[in-house]
């Protein structure tokens, strides 16, 4: 039996289990030192309070004093030992099973530990404890009559971290408020909403009541309906909005959107001279509501804008703002101005005379285009090319097998599709916009009365476009080199210009 001087014959085998509790505990648990370093000194505490009983004991100075001193520290150090044990258990050895227990059910056997320890020692002591168990019994009945809510609280807290019904990171709903669970406590589970508040909702209110988690890890979809709104004038067939907007949203790339379940478009009303539809789209991460649903309006807008479709007004909307007919022109001349400079930065059109590079910019169509747009797609028949003002996109190309592969970055300037204008070739890559673009459309009828007019331009245009495709070719060469395949030949500029000329129906 080990024996140490002045104190208890418990006092040993305490400092032995602390010691090595501690060694256990101390290095997983960083983040715990300071609980760590108060339960360590109260611990220190009740073993100076065991030595100097041992002292007065052994100078049978005041012993009965001595001996409560010395039940009252051997007491403490089983409740630093319970401790400890308890975080060793719940905090480390468990969670390196991969078992996992609720907080307030690690507290709850921590505590009964407590109460385990605290009757043994009364019973060593002498005390009777059939009749403490009767009296605490008359007592406990008592304080759960006038401790109902309290009680409520802290079992539906338990309850909800047993069943796992709510989670610590989950997002919930309830009624108007709305937030992320950060802790839930004995009493009271918290939520801190978008806004940054603090939320503090009884634990018994969440067990009556209803609340709804959002995008709920535990589910087969873990995400989040949503839903925008918006109104098109009554002369826009139903079929071709919503194919429309369904597959431009399905097929261009939004940060926070789900691609499944896709995005439906559904016809909701009619009102005053609009038909009302909605967008429903799978939201990935509750916390970016409001961007997200922002990113979907700027896409359909873009939608709608590329299409010549505009948002409904409402019938008794009266506009009482007349302007003359000098601002209006002023207005009309600075964007000519604007098309103007788009088109002569192109070196496809740098042979054109003044009054036919006018001709094409009064005949270009705005064509906006958002964030994760698809602008051109590999393989489609597609006959007019985009001229971007404003942003930036780029180009992949998809080879036959293997993952896709980025081509290039193009900014304001940028040319795509001059290839499926001039000849009517499918288009060599995927385009999409990085940023939100400003672009123009320039078609195939625009381009085609100059043509006609000037045969002579299929030549000087096919040496130009016989220069973009070797590009392509250059950046395709890697991926038939490592298959130790012969790239594909491109064709020289009198056969293109043969194609110019087949195409636009000058032969």
């Amino acid at each position: 039996m080990l024996r140490i001087p002045f104190l208890s014959t418990e006092a040993p085998y305490v400092l032995i289990a602390v010691a090595l509790l501690l060694l256990f505990i101390l290095k997983p648990l960083r983040a715990l030192r300071p609980s760590l370093i108060n339960t360590s000194v109260f611990f220190a505490a009740c073993l100076f309070g065991d030595l100097l009983a041992g002292i007065l004991l052994a100078n049978h100075a005041a012993s009965a004093a001595a001996g409560l001193l010395r039940q009252l520290a051997v007491f403490g150090m089983g409740l630093a030992v319970i401790r400890f044990t308890g975080l060793a258990l719940f905090n480390v050895a468990l969670p390196r099973l991969h078992i996992r227990i609720s907080g307030i059910l690690a507290d709850i056997l921590v505590i009964v530990g407590y109460i385990g320890w605290g009757f043994f020692r009364l019973n060593q002591a002498g005390v009777e404890l059939t009749h403490l168990f009767a009296t605490s019994a008359i007592l406990t009945a008592v304080l759960a009559i006038s401790m109902q809510d309290t009680l409520g609280n802290l079992l539906g807290g338990l309850a909800l971290q047993m069943d796992n019904s709510l989670e610590i990171g989950d997002w919930i709903k309830i009624d108007d408020l709305s937030g992320q669970v950060t802790d839930i406590q004995w009493r009271y589970t918290a939520i801190v909403t978008r806004n940054g508040e603090k939320a503090v909702v009884p634990n018994s209110q969440l067990m009556k009541g209803r609340y709804y988690v959002l995008c709920d890890k535990h589910g087969a979809n873990p995400t989040w309906r949503r839903s925008i709104g918006f109104n098109i004038d009554l002369a826009v067939p139903p079929g071709r909005l919503i194919q429309l907007i369904e597959s431009d949203i399905a097929a261009a790339t939004i940060p926070n959107v789900a691609q499944t379940p896709p995005p439906s478009c559904v016809l909701i009303d009619f009102g005053p001279g609009y038909a009302h539809y909605v967008l429903r789209y799978w939201l990935q991460n509750p916390q970016l509501d409001d961007p997200t649903d922002s990113d979907v309006r700027t896409h359909i807008l873009a939608i709608l804008q590329r299409n010549g479709i505009r948002l409904a007004t409402d019938d008794h909307t009266i506009h009482l703002v007349k302007e003359g007919a000098a601002h209006q022109e002023a207005v009309q001349n600075r964007e000519l101005k604007r098309r103007l400079q788009a088109i002569e930065a192109i070196e496809l059109f740098a042979r054109l005379s003044e009054s036919e590079k006018k001709y094409l910019a009064e005949r270009l169509i705005n064509t906006p285009f958002a964030r994760g747009d698809v602008i051109t797609r590999q393989g489609a028949n597609a006959h007019w090319l985009y001229i971007v003002v404003n942003g930036e996109a780029e180009a992949w190309w998809q080879p036959p097998e293997g993952p896709r592969r980025q081509l290039e970055k193009r900014g304001p300037g940028s040319v795509f599709g001059e290839i499926g204008l001039m000849t009517g070739a499918p288009r060599r890559a995927t385009v999409i916009a990085t940023t939100d673009i400003e672009a123009y459309r320039l078609d195939k009828e625009a381009f085609q009365q100059i043509i006609r007019q000037r045969p002579e331009l299929a030549d000087s245009l096919s040496l130009i476009l016989e220069q973009r495709l070797q590009r392509f070719a250059e950046l395709e060469e890697g991926y038939h080199r490592g298959r130790a395949e012969a790239p594909q030949r491109i064709p020289g500029s009198a056969a293109i210009g043969q194609k110019i000329r087949e195409f636009f129906g000058l032969d």
